[in-house]
């Protein structure tokens, strides 16, 4: 069946009528939507919208991360049609998911962005569609957790990153990567009691509340138990789940603008990934996919796989569980 299907399949991220359904389209042809979804702004009927946010004006270090959607878009093509492996259901099969594209913005006015990307998220919402967002650099995860805080409320942050991003700073409109999640949780839209940071590995002594669940701590206990402790942390709350790809040690994710060793392996990541299911996600970004730096495109398959676990966390909570 998929051999037949691969003869006549050719760009499923315009062509293809079901939203739901596998892709057997040849891996190295055709338009790379994420997942081979198709691409549209009609969320009629869509279960789940994944939408990109190719902005980079927010880093401290290397730039590149404003390729990141479309890198990672690319490497979803490289993975097997068939259901994301050890979940026991196939989301593509049964939830309509469709790319959503990028957001539009202008590059030369930053200071309009934020506000751009809040609307651009809220206007998902509304249709009661929760997003997968592929950065683009950390501090875009502010604004799109306005428009979820709109919605729900203040939501538990589930962080993995190598940096804890909550540095002191104060002027709410300062675009800066390292600094927004201490203003999320100063503005109230983030419950630091029932938030966690997963695999840091740089020093900010000020945790504002938030539990830090840094990397040795999860190479010693390795990533079942720290799942059941994200877990007991979370409790039953709405949680947004940010994964910045540099929570991965540098080995495994090069192509990232602030690399720190020591970082999370592939296989702790798709373990913790994995067995978050159950918790009351709502939605979830990857972020900090940097191509310039990665000449193997390993990075951004790791970014695409990540994304494509927060989809099957969200369908898992969707479906009911197993």
């Amino acid at each position: 069946m998929a051999l037949e299907d691969a003869k006549t399949e050719i760009d499923h991220a315009f062509t293809r009528e079901d939203m739901k359904g596998n892709s057997f389209e040849l891996t190295f042809a055709g338009a790379t939507s994420f997942l081979r979804r198709r691409y549209t702004k009609d969320l009629t009927g869509v279960d789940i919208a994944v939408t990109g946010v190719p902005f980079d004006q927010a880093v401290t270090n290397r730039t590149g991360t404003r390729l990141g959607p479309r890198a990672i878009r690319e490497a979803s093509a490289l993975q097997a049609p068939d259901a994301p492996y050890g979940w026991g259901f196939d989301v593509m099969r049964e939830f309509a998911i469709a790319d959503y594209g990028d957001l539009a913005f202008d590059y030369a006015d930053v200071p309009s962005f934020p506000g751009l990307l809040t609307e651009h998220i809220r206007g998902i919402l509304k249709h009661d569609v929760p997003v997968v967002t592929l950065g683009g650099d950390h501090y875009i995860t502010f604004p799109v957790l306005k428009a979820y805080a709109e919605k729900y409320g203040p939501v538990s942050l589930l962080q993995f990153d190598a940096h804890t991003d909550t540095w002191p700073d104060d002027d709410m409109d300062r675009v800066d990567h390292g600094t927004m999640f201490y203003k999320a949780v100063k503005s109230g839209i983030v419950d630091p009691a029932t938030s966690v940071q997963v695999g840091i590995r740089t020093t900010n002594e000020d945790t504002l509340g938030v539990t830090v669940i840094d990397a040795r701590e999860v190479h010693e206990q390795g990533p079942v138990a720290t799942v059941a402790r994200i877990k007991e942390v979370l409790g039953d709350r709405p949680v947004y789940l940010t994964f910045d790809i540099d929570a991965l040690d540098p080995a495994y994710a090069p192509g990232t603008g602030t690399p720190v060793w020591g970082g999370l392996t592939s296989a702790q990541a798709a373990i913790m990934l994995r067995d978050l299911a159950g918790i009351n996600i709502v939605g979830g970004d990857i972020v900090e996919v940097s191509p310039p730096f990665d000449t193997t495109g390993a990075t951004a398959i790791a970014g695409a796989h990540v994304a494509t676990e927060i989809l099957c966390l969200l369908g898992w909570k969707m479906r009911g569980g197993a």
